[in-house]
């Protein structure tokens, strides 16, 4: 399986700190943040990982990670112009995915968790991974059923069905690139991550999993700063 670690975007919540340099490139306790997606997936046994960044930022990117030999791994790298959605990400990783699996993971989100056993098993469709929260409102969010089988899937509803978030890591097919071609962009004028795995579930291809160890979603000073505590406290 390869991976996709986004990290465009142009972080405007972080302002004016980001105004100068990527959110992704900012410490979350003694590490850049960016470390922690990108550590999620070796973990995970991922080798092959593709960079995706803004055009302002790339070389600090290429300064900071190099080609991937540090990480035992191969790196590569593609601009986002414009942030147009997150599914946007395997239009610009088509080359790069080819007729591979992929996980795609958010350069801002930090997990607990190690994935490695649901990397191994992914068989095909799509999977993703969802947090109980105290504010789902503030994410995509997710219905399941008996056995976790997803039953509906909504994007920042203003009244949630469940208060399961779609956290920002997920397992795909090769498929994901001719879908994500299929997406219209949003009433936010945005390709929907949401839009793409609804997809998924009407072929009845999508499943969830439950993350059991600590979620952070850190575009905000807020959660920079819990995670940052979370982080020094746990030694990881």
């Amino acid at each position: 399986m390869k991976g996709i670690i986004l990290a465009g975007g142009n972080g405007s919540r972080l302002h004016p700190v980001t105004k100068v340099t990527s959110k992704q490139l900012l410490p979350i306790y003694n590490k850049p943040m960016i470390y922690y997606p990108l550590e999620t997936l070796l973990k995970a046994g991922i080798k092959e990982i593709l960079i995706i960044v803004a055009p302002e930022h790339a070389g600090d990117f290429v300064k900071l990670l190099g080609s991937g030999k540090e990480f035992g791994a191969r790196f590569f790298y593609e601009v986002q112009d414009k942030p147009d959605g997150l599914a946007q990400a395997f239009l610009i990783g088509e080359s790069f995915i080819e007729e591979e699996n992929v996980a795609m993971i958010l350069g801002d989100n930090l997990f607990e968790d190690d994935f490695n056993e649901e990397v191994k098993h992914f068989s095909g469709g799509a999977r993703i991974f969802v947090k109980e929260v105290p504010d789902a409102e503030r994410f995509g969010v997710a219905e399941l059923g008996p056995n976790n089988k997803v039953l509906s899937l909504e994007e920042k509803p203003v009244q949630p069905k469940s208060d399961l978030a779609v956290t920002g890591f997920y397992l795909y097919d090769s498929t994901v690139v001719r879908k994500a071609k299929a997406l219209r962009p949003s009433v936010r004028g945005e390709l929907e991550i949401t839009d793409l795995h609804n997809l998924y579930l009407q072929e009845g291809q999508l499943g969830a999993e439950i993350v059991r160890g600590a979620w952070f979603d850190t575009g905000t000073f807020e959660a920079m700063f819990a995670a940052t505590q979370f982080i020094r406290d746990k030694n990881l």
